[in-house]
């Protein structure tokens, strides 16, 4: 072997053992990858890593005329951990179609081929007739070598049609990934049949498992990130779902009293709480962005029921000329009522609360300001689940963000809606 291939080989084997090892560290520490999948691509990384260290070992006893049997038995792990990425794609595949490995067709073909494979590596150990390795440590093709390959092609062969009888049941990217790594794989070890590449071969395997990891990852990450996104419309309709029963109470005792004092008022506070109840359900219901226009409506229609609820304790001003715009549902309401809720107090002056829209050159700007008490907005042993719950849904689905500024008499709020 000239030494410009040495260099490559070696080359190979060392970029080889830290693709392994860096897949390794992914595998185990990468977020959004799934349990099943974490394991699967531990084991397939460290076998392939492994099997990079008997390649390396096989570069440095290569041609040395006194390692011969240490060549020899190096050799031997080589062809036996070859197989790893050969059959690991087979588990792969069933366990993406939800298949029962013990009552796989394919998973039995596989292993009786696997058998086979073994077998003939068993009976090179005592005939030439597969390879053989000199006493002074060359290596040579027998007149079967090209034999004791074919299992293995047959393997990949099996599992690409397996791929593509089972294309409805993958994922499109697990569809993807698979073929990436098993079409230009299985060329290769047909390419080794007649010519000694077997470095080539593994650091192609690795190259091709390090894609498949990615795309799968891709998958994994995207359903993860759905989950969340999922999560995060739950939490919603629960909160939206555990309005205050007090609130509630009050209103319906406030609308019985108003019957006798004041029909008129109270056919109005029973409208508000109405399109307040409808404008919560509907809320429960959407799970794209509203117009803001119908967010302010909605808070329109819940301050209106407070005020009657707290006669001369509570004023509202509104500044909003621009409304053309989109938010998360119950975005304005709960900060309103959170203002209510936390900043009203009958010993008090009465609560003034102010609601802003500005349009400028980045985007919108809401903000709501109350003269309350104040509170600490980075005191996290209080926790603020409505506020929280707001700026995560803000970020998720327009990319806003949600600022608190607070002190004694004055607390602010401001909401920035990015331009799209």
């Amino acid at each position: 072997m000239t030494d410009w291939m040495y260099i490559v080989d070696y080359l190979l084997a060392g970029a080889l053992l830290v693709m392994m090892a860096i897949g390794i560290a992914f595998s185990a520490f990468m977020p959004g990858l799934d349990k099943w999948n974490k394991r699967y691509f531990i084991i397939l990384f460290s076998l392939l890593f492994l099997c990079a260290v008997t390649c390396l070992l096989a570069l440095i006893f290569y041609e040395d005329p006194t390692k011969a049997n240490t060549e020899r038995v190096i050799y031997i792990f080589e062809s036996l951990f070859i197989t790893v990425p050969i059959f690991m794609p087979t588990i792969f595949l069933l366990h993406s179609s939800h298949e029962d490995l013990k009552r796989s067709a394919l998973f039995s073909a596989m292993i009786a081929l696997l058998g086979v494979y073994f077998a003939f590596l068993i009976i090179a150990q005592f005939t030439d007739v597969f390879y053989y390795v000199t006493p002074d440590n060359r290596f040579f093709y027998g007149p079967l070598y090209k034999l004791s390959l074919v299992p293995l092609v047959l393997i990949m062969l099996l599992n690409i049609a397996g791929v593509i009888i089972r294309r409805k049941k993958l994922s499109k990217k697990h569809f993807t990934a698979l073929l990436i790594y098993l079409l230009p794989m299985t060329a290769t070890i047909i390419l080794h049949m007649f010519i000694l590449v077997e470095l080539f071969i593994i650091f192609g395997m690795a190259l091709f498992a390090m894609i498949m990891f990615g795309l799968i990852l891709s998958d994994n990450v995207e359903q993860y990130t759905h989950q969340q996104q999922e999560i995060a419309n739950q939490k919603t309709s629960i909160m939206v779902l555990q309005m205050r029963p007090h609130f509630i109470y009050n209103t319906m005792t406030t609308i019985y009293y108003l019957c006798k004092q004041d029909a008129d008022k109270a056919q109005q506070v029973t409208l508000d709480f109405t399109d307040y109840l409808r404008q919560n359900f509907t809320a429960i219901a959407s799970e794209d962005t509203v117009p803001f226009s119908d967010e302010l409506r909605h808070t329109q229609s819940y301050l209106a029921v407070e005020k009657a609820q707290h006669e001369g304790m509570l004023v509202v001003e509104y500044d909003t000329p621009y409304t053309r715009f989109r938010v998360p549902p119950l975005t304005l309401q709960p900060l309103v009522e959170n203002a209510v809720k936390h900043a009203m107090d009958p010993n008090a002056a009465p609560l003034h609360i102010t609601i802003r829209t500005k349009k400028t050159d980045a985007g919108v700007l809401i903000t709501v300001e109350d003269n309350g008490r104040g509170f600490d907005p980075n005191d996290k042993l209080k926790p603020h689940p409505a506020l929280d719950n707001i700026e995560n849904r803000l970020k998720q689905q327009c990319g806003g963000t949600l600022k608190i500024d607070s002190a004694p008499g004055c607390t602010t709020v401001t909401i920035i809606i990015p331009n799209r």
